[in-house]
């Protein structure tokens, strides 16, 4: 099976990849890379520039550009980096689209050819099968995301309300199937914080994915031009840090959902002593870009001249300090 002749790399790859010259203050140490096509995905993501209902720019997701390269010199490009030790990994985004399996497949077969970089895979709901191919293939890790926290919000976003093909319940049957092909551990989803849930409600997903045996990553919802949602607001940024707390303590099994305290959907106590969640807050991780190991996502959601959301390196002592006051009573 001949891979796609084009990919996608997100700019601060390609310049890692030495496939485009420029300056960035913080390198990946994940290969991102996205499926190519001319037309748009046939998914309908009210905040995504690739949606088919986006009048945004074809070569955007997130707040990154990504521009195209011949695919073989990418995969030869990430073979070398890798083994340089300046990647960790290869995250192959899949837009949605009738051949994207073949693709997938493809492209990890092409990986596996040239280098022994770690694959992950970000893609829409697959069946068993499909989720078997890609294994056989050789990738190690896949992501489904599901984006809302609550199943209302996932149909206003992705789903019925915005003409989209997904349903709440396909995104989980996909990731039980996932569990169940890849193990637990090896299953990532992507969690958007501010589109309109309730901090109770977020961190409740949180811990069913936990439970599940899914790793949810964390985002912050960036507007976009073009976009359904493009004039909706980034979440406050105190409330990310207080659910990128109760993440790191839900995924580091320290604390639980039921545990914790809120008031008005709003999270006013960890379940932890004072001596853990203080200890939690100085070491820095837990406000550090989470995803799959290797994957540091250098401003996806944010600008580099702040505020930034998650870090993509460790938090300095002063950065910490700032952080703190956020969790003062």
């Amino acid at each position: 099976m001949e891979p796609p002749e084009k990919i996608r790399a997100s700019i601060g790859t390609a310049i890692v990849l030495g496939l485009t010259h420029g300056k960035i203050d913080a390198e990946p140490t994940t290969a991102y890379l996205l499926t190519y096509r001319k037309g748009k995905c046939q998914a309908s993501c009210a905040f995504c520039p690739q949606s088919k209902r986006s009048s945004g720019r074809a070569d955007m997701l997130s707040r990154i550009t990504w521009p195209a390269f011949l695919t073989r010199e990418v995969i030869r490009r990430v073979d070398k980096t890798f083994r340089l030790k300046k990647i960790l990994r290869v995250c192959i985004q899949a837009l949605n689209y009738p051949s994207v399996v073949d693709d997938l497949t493809a492209l990890a077969e092409l990986v596996k050819e040239h280098s022994d970089v770690p694959i992950s895979i970000s893609c829409q709901p697959l069946s068993r099968s499909d989720l078997e191919r890609l294994f056989y293939a050789g990738v190690q890790r896949v992501s489904v995301s599901l984006d809302a926290a609550t199943e209302e919000i996932f149909n206003r976003v992705k789903g019925s309300g915005v003409g989209g093909p997904y349903t709440w319940n396909g995104h989980f049957k996909a990731l039980r199937e996932a569990i169940r092909v890849f193990g637990r551990g090896n299953v990532t989803t992507h969690l958007i914080v501010g589109l309109g849930e309730t901090e109770e409600e977020f961190v409740k997903i949180l811990q069913t994915c936990v439970d599940m045996g899914a790793y949810p990553a964390l985002f912050a919802f960036t507007p976009i031009p073009g976009t359904l949602l493009s004039n909706n607001p980034p979440p406050p940024l105190a409330s990310y840090r207080r659910l990128q707390l109760a993440h790191y303590l839900i995924t580091k099994g320290v604390s639980r959902y039921e545990n914790m305290t809120f008031r008005s959907g709003c999270l006013i106590d960890f379940g932890v002593s004072n001596e853990q969640l203080k200890s939690a807050i100085r070491r820095g991780r837990a406000f550090m870009t989470s995803g799959c190991p290797g994957c540091n996502r250098p401003y996806y959601n944010e600008r580099p001249g702040g505020p930034l959301y998650n870090f993509p390196r460790k938090p300095t002592s002063d950065e910490i300090a700032r952080i703190e006051k956020f969790f003062m009573s």
